[in-house]
């Protein structure tokens, strides 16, 4: 097999606030694999103090080079490509590095099927079916917030997530105030903390908020501390649903996690919660427990999240997905992906 990676740096239309800061652009490396004539692409993508796996670009390409000299010892033939993820002799290496773990599966998948970025060969990859997805209020100040509320409001979409936390409270009750008397009733609310509260205040929050009917709160406080999140779990007027809590965990502590807190919903990104294999694992155990989920894009470019929607039509496309990331940067590369009155769908 031949292996190979090149460094893209994605440019952001306009400053996207995020809970790890303000970006005005995405680093993302590309893992290429050709054997027999045939390629295969694969994106391993980072978001700054966020993914468990990037400390510098140098210390990440090093483990790149480690994936490397592994893959240009094998051929994948007609083999499994997870089976043969499996085999290779990295028994820790790719559960302590979920991007390229990721980036890795994408490749193969890709590699296997002609490089046509036919991941899945499913119903969402053939065009026939859309995917249902939320529109997302990015962080700003207030009059961006509110034009924001409206923009998502002309373009159909029937299921809003907000960022809350990060500006003044007034400001932030106004915003849900407009999204409420903006939407029809029926709209799905989502609100994302980004771990943003302290253990006693959220529940005060909460309390203050739940008039808005909302859907469900992520990650309300800080991971790491499950007995503290299973009694906001138990105690809050509004589901909660788990994301930064998932990132590192270990599979031998995947079960016991869900066990302590029990979440109402977890999301899972792929780039951060192992992959493929891992975001499946998730939902096995999640569903096992009548925990509900949803999937989200960790600001991957095009080819990254064709693969994410592709994995989730692999599940029935009954709830939204966090998946309309498409349009975020000015160099994208090009693809038939595009968002129409809140749904993702393939432009064939």
């Amino acid at each position: 097999m031949k292996v190979s990676f090149h460094h893209t740096v994605f440019d952001f239309k306009q400053p996207s606030g995020t809970s790890r800061g303000v970006l005005i652009e995405k680093h993302a490396w590309f893992l290429h694999l050709e054997e027999n004539g045939q390629k295969g692409i694969g994106e391993c993508s980072i978001i700054p103090k966020l993914s468990p796996d990037f400390m510098d670009i140098a210390d990440y390409e090093a483990r790149l080079d480690k994936l490397v000299r592994v893959l240009e010892l094998k051929n994948l033939g007609k083999k499994d490509v997870f089976e043969f993820i499996e085999d290779l002799p990295l028994p820790t290496f790719l559960e302590e590095n979920p991007s390229i773990h990721f980036g890795l599966e994408m490749a193969l998948l890709d590699l296997q099927t002609g490089g046509k970025r036919s991941f899945f060969s499913n119903a969402f990859e053939k065009g026939e079916v859309e995917i249902p997805i939320n529109g997302l209020i990015w962080m700003g100040d207030y009059s961006f917030m509110r034009k924001q509320v409206h923009e998502l409001k002309e373009k159909g979409f029937t299921c809003v997530k907000m960022k809350i936390g990060a500006i003044d409270k007034k400001d932030e009750l106004a915003i849900m105030g407009e999204v409420r008397s903006v939407f029809p009733p029926e709209t799905i609310f989502r609100l994302d903390a980004n771990g943003a509260f302290a253990p006693e205040e959220a529940l005060n929050y909460f309390d203050e908020i739940k008039h808005f009917n909302i859907h469900s709160v992520e990650q309300p406080i800080k991971q790491g501390q499950w007995e503290a999140m299973a009694q906001l779990v138990k105690d809050s007027p509004i589901p909660i649903a788990l994301d930064e809590e998932l990132i590192g965990v270990p599979t031998t502590q995947m079960e016991a996690l869900l066990d302590a807190i029990h979440p109402h919903y977890i999301i899972l990104k792929p780039s951060l919660h192992g992959g493929i294999v891992g975001s499946k694992r998730w939902i096995e155990l999640a569903e096992s427990k009548k925990i509900d989920w949803w999937m989200t894009s960790a600001l991957e470019s095009n080819i990254g999240l064709d693969c994410i929607a592709q994995l989730t039509a692999e599940y029935p496309l009954n709830k939204h997905h966090g998946l309309g990331t498409g349009s975020l940067y000015v160099n994208n590369i090009p693809s038939d992906l595009e968002v129409k009155n809140g749904y993702l769908k393939r432009s064939i």
